[in-house]
């Protein structure tokens, strides 16, 4: 009996600290989906600029 109740407060403890610390990652992964669907959102405003580029008329060379 005297050496339960260490053993449960150890457990106890084991659970809440692996909680806290999975707890912790979901968080961070969360914010790492998120910064990417606005790195996309921010890719896809600037890819028409990029279009309007290429639709740019050029010089064509004079053939020899």
């Amino acid at each position: 009996m005297n050496k339960l109740l260490p053993m449960l407060v150890a457990a106890m403890f084991a659970v809440v600290s692996v909680n806290a610390l999975a707890a912790k990652h979901m968080a961070a992964e969360k914010g790492a989906k998120d910064e990417k669907k606005e790195m996309k959102k921010e890719a896809a405003k600037k890819a028409p600029a990029k279009k309007d580029a290429k639709k740019a008329p050029t010089k064509e060379e004079p053939k020899k």
